[in-house]
């Protein structure tokens, strides 16, 4: 589709991802005019990269309130999906390795039970009966049931062709030369007008928006061919935590997650300051190696495709939902890390409630961009340690 320069919009998004499509539809369903943007193809980047593991977290009020009302939103989103999306609510089985890590498995219980989220213990039996192929000798751990894995790009896609009944576009192939004070500029000379443009480029955004606090995390993923009832939850050690937090150089956690087909998906590795997309063997050797330390089993099955993705990482691993202070016409939807899946139908909602004037569900003060500075040009960089 050719755009005539100019043509106005109520709204312009760039980003094809489930956060910019998610947005994009947010915006048509309450009467606004809006054009989606995507260089390459739909549900492509980190959505095509990511594990689709839609999950609950608590590691601060904020970051649990947008993962809890974005779960609901997918929850009832989830019986209009088509199949392909492939959605399912397997839980998230958290392992606890040692009495420290069961010991947190308890907190993190005691926790979800006062938010009314649906979880139990498990000790080190239950767990082997529910997961047998993990390794013997593992404390227990907790299941949170309502937790859920989906299949992002056929979920993206689903979302843009929803965008386009509603009389929206939706501009594929074409990339943005500038993008601000209500003009998106396309690579063919369109200029599209509107009175808000929302950048939704995850770990590219800072392209279209300098000095967003906004850095790439590199991640590996595996998936092997089919092998059913092999795992039968998400399963995600407590170490993950950890790993996940970190800011060194590199670090692996087990995170394996079964899939409709039958196959397995492997994760998880994060890496500060690598820009190159190819598979990094060192890494991938020690997420396999963390992997087979939990299922050993992992090492007989036929791993078919490695990939890499880039994730939009703060410094406070909160994203960055709202208003830019640079740019009375520009708000952000990026710096999701690795909960993008998870958070994007929660984000759009904010969003959307902020343009039609209504108040969000959530407070949206913990994600917006103004809590970094008074400028996003000074805004606190992410500090690299050395792993």
């Amino acid at each position: 589709m050719t755009v005539s320069s100019p043509r106005n919009y109520d709204v312009v998004v760039a980003g094809g991802g489930i956060v910019g499509t998610a947005c994009a539809l947010a915006f048509a369903k309450t009467g606004m005019h809006v054009a989606l943007i995507e260089r390459d193809i739909l549900g492509g980047g980190a959505t095509a990269a990511g594990m689709g593991h839609i999950v609950v977290m608590d590691d601060s009020e904020a970051q649990f309130a947008l993962t809890r009302r974005s779960q609901q939103l997918w929850q009832s989103l989830s019986s209009s999906l088509p199949d392909a999306a492939e959605y399912e609510a397997t839980g998230t089985l958290w392992v606890a390795a040692d009495d420290e890590e069961y010991a947190e498995a308890e907190r993190k219980h005691a926790n979800l039970k006062e938010r009314s989220i649906p979880s139990r213990m498990l000790s080190s039996a239950e767990l082997a009966s529910l997961e047998p192929n993990l390794r013997t000798g593992l404390a227990g751990g907790l299941l949170v049931s309502d937790d859920a894995v989906v299949y992002p790009p056929v979920v993206a896609l689903h979302l843009a062709r929803e965008l386009q009944a509603l009389s929206s576009h939706v501009l594929l192939g074409r990339s943005i030369t500038s993008f601000g004070h209500g003009e998106a500029i396309l690579d063919d000379g369109a200029v599209l007008r509107a009175p808000r443009l929302v950048n939704a480029l995850g770990a590219h955004a800072p392209a279209l928006t300098p000095g967003i606090p906004v850095k790439k995390r590199k991640g590996h993923l595996a998936i092997t061919d089919r092998y059913p009832g092999f795992v039968r939850h998400q399963l995600v050690e407590l170490g993950y935590l950890k790993s996940a937090h970190s800011i060194s150089s590199d670090s692996v956690a087990f995170n394996v997650q079964p899939r409709k087909t039958g196959q397995i998906l492997i994760g998880s590795s994060r890496q500060y300051g690598a820009e190159d997309p190819d598979v990094n063997h060192a890494i991938l050797s020690r997420m396999l190696q963390r992997a087979q330390l939990y299922m050993p089993g992992i090492s007989s099955l036929s791993v078919i495709r490695i990939w890499t993705g880039f994730r939009a990482a703060t410094p406070d691993k909160l994203p960055l939902i709202g208003a830019s202070l640079s740019d009375s016409t520009l708000c952000l939807a990026t710096g999701h890390e690795g909960l993008g899946i998870t958070t994007a139908l929660a984000t759009a909602e904010i969003l959307a409630c902020t343009f039609s004037g209504s108040q969000p569900p959530i407070p949206p003060e913990p994600y917006l961009p103004s809590r970094f500075e008074t400028s996003q040009q000074t805004a606190e960089p992410i500090h690299q340690e050395t792993a």
